[in-house]
């Protein structure tokens, strides 16, 4: 392995800005690396914006911010020709989807028709306009937030979208400690103000590289495969989690790796990330749904019934 590890310096970074959230802020940046995107479900005010931006400082990449509103249209996200009269010829200018880390606030008060826009930038890295494919920077990132509470006038993201998040987190409150320590922090100027890069697009390049490299064992990708297909058989859940799942495990699992340093994945780092990988994909029945039966605890029930391999 390389002496410099850049997902632990992009990490420190980051917690130089976000106090109290290392646990969170370990598996957003392995998400970046491995190109899986995050969806954060929280409360306003604690620190996702803050977030998004401190993770394009921190590798001197370009950001961009679409506050999510019912009047959005598609293209105000990806972009839009223009007439030039001095030409006599249509010039495309870019939407903000043209960026290393986007961030979509508030996805779900869009219309779904301008919710997919970003469907094709997300799987593919790039949009269609006017029948043209144009490639988005490398590489390529979404960070989309929720308000869990206020659903009035949203709607929510269908099944196949949210397929399209690796994970999905909740920052949440940090403990008053930390909070007072926040008041201090900004009593002068915003913490961003200070923040410097620590890496390089090429360097985050680079170490995207590195985690596909890391050795994933014969009996750790049944082991993954096993535990995807094990939310399809639960009386619980109506549909389970796709293909895809087992992907995005196995990538995170080894951006993970990369991150603690160590050549190889373990089951550890697999039973680590399953639940911000599943939880989110699984359709609950009806009947277990009023019962209280979310797809976090399925998840728990299918880590404690698939056998960890030796």
């Amino acid at each position: 392995m390389s002496s410099k590890n850049i997902p632990r310096e992009i990490a420190a970074n980051l917690a130089s800005v976000l106090h109290g959230q290392d646990d969170n802020i370990r598996k957003i940046v392995s998400a970046w690396i491995a190109g899986q995107h995050v969806l954060l479900d929280d409360f306003p005010g604690t620190g996702k914006t803050t977030l998004a931006k401190a993770l394009a400082r921190s590798v001197d990449a370009k950001f961009s911010r679409v506050q999510f509103t019912p009047d959005l249209l598609p293209s105000d996200i990806t972009g839009v020709s223009i007439f030039d009269a001095s030409t006599q010829t249509f010039r495309f200018h870019e939407g903000p989807v043209f960026c290393h880390v986007l961030l979509a606030d508030e996805i779900n008060r869009a219309s779904p028709r301008t919710q997919s826009a970003l469907l094709e930038a997300m799987a593919e890295a790039q949009v269609t306009v006017d029948g043209q494919c144009r490639a988005l920077p490398q590489p390529y990132f979404v960070i989309a937030t929720q308000n869990p509470i206020e659903q009035a006038g949203t709607y929510p993201l269908p099944e196949a979208q949210m397929d399209r998040f690796g994970i999905r987190l909740a920052l949440g409150y940090v403990g008053a400690e930390e909070e007072a320590r926040l008041l201090d922090y900004s009593a002068a100027e915003h913490p961003l103000d200070a923040l410097k890069h620590c890496a390089t697009v090429a360097d985050l390049l680079a170490a995207r590289d590195a985690a596909t490299a890391i050795t994933l064992a014969p009996t750790l990708r049944r082991y993954i495969v096993d535990i995807v297909q094990a939310t399809r058989a639960r009386a619980e859940v109506q549909m389970g989690a796709s293909p895809r799942a087992s992907i995005a495990i196995a990538q995170l699992a080894r951006a993970l790796a990369l991150f603690d340093g160590e050549d190889f994945v373990t089951p550890d780092l697999i039973r680590e990330i399953a639940p911000a990988v599943l939880a989110h994909r699984l359709a609950i029945d009806a009947q277990a749904r009023y019962s209280g039966i979310s797809g976090a605890d399925v998840v728990r029930l299918v880590l404690a019934q698939v056998p960890v391999p030796l």
